[in-house]
């Protein structure tokens, strides 16, 4: 309700009105026993008592946020409050002014205005709006209606009209006028009790009919006021209603404007019960005066009458009693429909939107942002520390997306570890930058029991456009979010038209690979290490290769990522793990203490968190018979960098005998505490930086720097992609003894390893392996 007519206590009015109240009623209280000498000061509270009533009605009758039917009852209300206030001073007239005075005439004028504003009344609150009725419930509302009517008839004629008809024979008017005021009050009060209040608050109407049955209490009062002239029942009547009208004004200002609720149909009425009970008390009560044979008739009749009136209550009582039971089966049902309709739209673990709802959304139109979420390497962990774990980190992350958008926004997960975030309202820019702070907000570490993590997810984007369809739109961010994984995730892209020719040979390529093991069109190439300066032979780096039938050589920069993205590279990784180890093996049979001393292998982080990779590892040394002393196994700083499992899994690889080298050192999330937590004994510095060695460059100073902390920690270093004679110079300058690249040998066979093995130990030092040789990049 509005603020401005929010009021706290009793205002100043309503107290004057009580004060009034109280003065009339004691004055005509003193006036049963004492003549007043000045029988006008009975009447002079009385019309400012109306004109506050009617104030205060009006007052409600301004109220904006009421409905039209209320607002019309306050002002009919507050009207006839005015009309009352004419009346009293006629009255007053009427009683004091003559030469009888004071006297109980009551002139035509002063009952036209009583009666008329008596039917003013009753036509305001029959003008109330009724809730909507079966014929069934007509029917009882009739029967409790003439219940009530015909009891007030007999109770008003029994102790008040039989009176006046005795004591006024021939004098129609007085008791016309008590039988309009009672016969009025008891419709409103069959009007308030049965038929509903509409919109307007039920105790404010309550208290008008309280009121009025009051005032027409008052009014059957006439009889016995006879020898009492200067007293008139139309005091104690229109001081009630007065203060009735103004309490019940008062408390509707102070109540919601809200429509009246319709009470149950079955709610037990105890009005006709009370009008039959009363009936019989007045039956009893005459029987008694009257005496004989009529009152054991009279006390036979009132107990059968409650004996019927029991029997009807308790089987209205049971019936209500198995209805109640058929409501709470109802209602127990449509809590079921309910759970049912929720368990059908929203996802079991998180509590958030599925698949269905999010996609009714998507088919509801509107200009937004869709983007597509999915958690990298979730499958991992999974697989390495338990379903219970990966559905919790789901959990985290659905409240963390959930929390971070709009109230307009919906973020949903469709299933696995796959959410859906719908943008509304948002311009391309607003939607980036909430898309970047989504990324920042996934990425806080995350503690799961035992386990810390730090998520990260990949996100596709794409806007809305004409005739979208939700099918379309979630293929858009679908083919986005694959492109942002390609990239390495932990990333979002928005969609662009060329991704679907992307993503289409991707999905050609992957398929591809997957098959090319069974087809032998993977093989392995070896990249020799040598020594600087003299480049004699020390090891190798095997290199996976991929001859397709129809595209001939698949840069392993495009495969590789492929192999990631669709899962493959375990399997992958696998084979090449194999063929290197049965490689090695062979050479150590062959060749002795002539063996390459270094054949590298290299690991993803996929495999590393691989449950079991370990056992794996050393099932198939132990089966090739390969000494693991000269394997090393080459891991990304990035895939042990903050991840436990893939650490614990290369502390594992080193306690089989192998060594680690890290490589690519420098280019991903370095930290150089990862050298002192990583059982690292090779350390592979990055092409990137050995590109600018030979020049003043920040790269020259990380090449300088990464030496010096290798030798202070006893760790080799191997320069990676070395292409040019200057740079070998430069490197071994810097204090590098070991460096691959172009300028020393070309990636080769395993029969040409075999070859150079046999020719090294016989070349002299300064001619070592493609000394002085410069190529194409790696």
């Amino acid at each position: 309700m509005p603020k401005a007519l929010s009021t706290r206590g009793i205002s100043a009015l309503t107290l004057l009105g009580v004060a009034l109240f109280v003065f009339t009623v004691g004055w005509f209280l003193i006036g049963l026993g004492h003549v007043w000498a000045h029988p006008v000061l009975g009447w002079v509270a009385l019309p400012f008592m109306a004109v506050l009533a009617g104030q205060a009605c009006l007052r409600v009758w301004r109220r904006a946020d009421l409905s039209a039917t209320g607002r019309t009852f306050w002002l009919r209300i507050g009207l006839t409050s005015l009309v009352l206030g004419a009346g009293v001073i006629s009255n007053a007239v009427d009683a004091t002014g003559g030469p009888d005075a004071p006297s109980r005439y009551v002139s035509p004028l002063t009952s036209a205005l009583l009666l008329g504003l008596l039917f003013f009344a009753f036509g305001a609150m029959l003008r109330l709006t009724s809730w909507h009725r079966t014929g069934p419930e007509w029917i009882r509302f009739g029967v409790d209606a003439a219940i009530v009517l015909v009891t007030v008839g007999v109770l008003v004629w029994h102790y008040s009209l039989r009176h006046m008809w005795i004591k006024d024979a021939g004098s129609i008017l007085p008791l016309v006028a008590v039988i309009t005021l009672v016969l009025i009050t008891a419709l409103a009060v069959i009007k308030m009790t049965f038929a509903g209040s509409g919109h307007l608050d039920r105790r404010a109407l309550g208290i008008i009919t309280g009121g009025a049955a009051l005032a027409a209490a008052g009014g059957a009062l006439a009889p016995y006021l006879r020898d009492t002239p200067q007293l008139s029942g139309t005091m104690l009547a229109a001081a009630l209603v007065s203060l009735a009208l103004q309490l019940a004004a008062e408390r509707q200002l102070r109540a919601p404007a809200t429509p009246g609720v319709r009470a149950s149909t079955r709610r037990f009425t105890v009005l006709p019960y009370a009008a039959l009970v009363a009936a019989d008390l007045t039956l009893i009560a005459a029987a008694v005066r009257t005496g004989g044979e009529l009152l054991l008739l009279a006390i036979c009749a009132v107990v059968l009458s409650g004996l019927v009136a029991f029997r009807q209550v308790s089987a209205l009582r049971e019936n209500n009693r198995l209805l109640d039971t058929v409501d709470g089966n109802m209602r127990q049902m449509r809590d079921y429909q309910e759970q049912l309709d929720h368990e059908v739209t929203h996802d079991p673990l998180t509590g958030m939107p599925n698949r269905t709802l999010f996609t009714a959304a998507l088919a509801a139109g509107g200009p937004f942002h869709l983007a597509l979420l999915d958690l990298d390497d979730f499958k991992l962990i999974n697989d390495r520390l338990g379903h219970n774990t990966g559905d919790r980190m789901l959990l985290a992350i659905g409240e963390r997306l959930s929390a971070a958008i709009g109230p307009a926004d919906i973020a949903a997960r469709l299933g696995g570890d796959e959410f859906a975030l719908l943008l509304a309202g948002r311009t391309d820019d607003e939607a980036a930058a909430l898309l970047d702070r989504l990324l920042d907000v996934v990425r806080r570490p995350l503690t799961v029991g035992r386990h810390e993590m730090t998520p990260q997810v990949s996100m596709g984007a794409t806007g809305t456009g004409p005739g979208d369809t939700p099918e379309e739109l979630l293929r858009r961010a679908d083919v986005a979010m694959y492109a942002a994984k390609s990239v390495g995730g932990d990333r979002w892209a928005w969609f662009d038209p060329i991704m679907d020719q992307l993503a289409a040979t991707d999905a050609l390529l992957g398929a591809n690979l997957m098959q090319a093991i069974g087809r032998d069109e993977l093989f392995l190439l070896y990249q020799p290490i040598v020594e600087l300066p003299d480049g004699r032979f020390a090891g190798v780096e095997a290199l996976v290769r991929w001859r397709h039938p129809e595209h001939g050589l698949v840069s392993p920069a495009v495969f590789i990522p492929l192999a990631e993205r669709n899962g493959y590279i375990v399997e992958l990784g696998r084979w090449v793990l194999e063929q290197v180890i049965r490689q090695a093996a062979a050479w150590q049979r062959e060749y002795g203490d002539r063996a390459p001393a270094k054949v590298s292998v290299n690991i993803s982080a996929r495999q590393l968190q691989e449950p079991g990779f370990p056992a794996e590892l050393a099932a198939l040394l132990a089966r090739e018979g390969a000494d693991p002393r000269g394997l090393v196994a080459e891991v990304t700083e990035t895939a042990v960098l903050g991840t436990g499992a893939a650490l614990d899994a290369v502390k594992a690889i080193s306690a089989l005998g192998l060594r680690v080298a890290l490589d690519d050192f420098g280019t991903g999330q370095s930290s150089l505490s990862l050298l002192v937590d990583c059982p690292a004994q090779i350390l592979k510095v990055d092409k990137s930086f050995v590109d600018g060695v030979t020049t003043a460059s920040p790269q020259a100073v990380i090449v300088d720097s990464l030496i010096a902390i290798t030798e202070g920690l006893r760790i080799e270093a191997v320069a990676e992609g070395v292409e040019t004679a200057e740079q070998a110079e430069r490197l071994h300058r810097a204090g590098y003894r070991l460096a691959q690249g172009f300028h020393f040998a070309r990636p080769l066979p395993a029969e040409d390893v075999a070859l150079l093995i046999d020719a090294d130990r016989a070349r002299p030092a300064q001619d070592g392996v493609g000394a002085g040789h410069s190529g194409q990049r790696e």
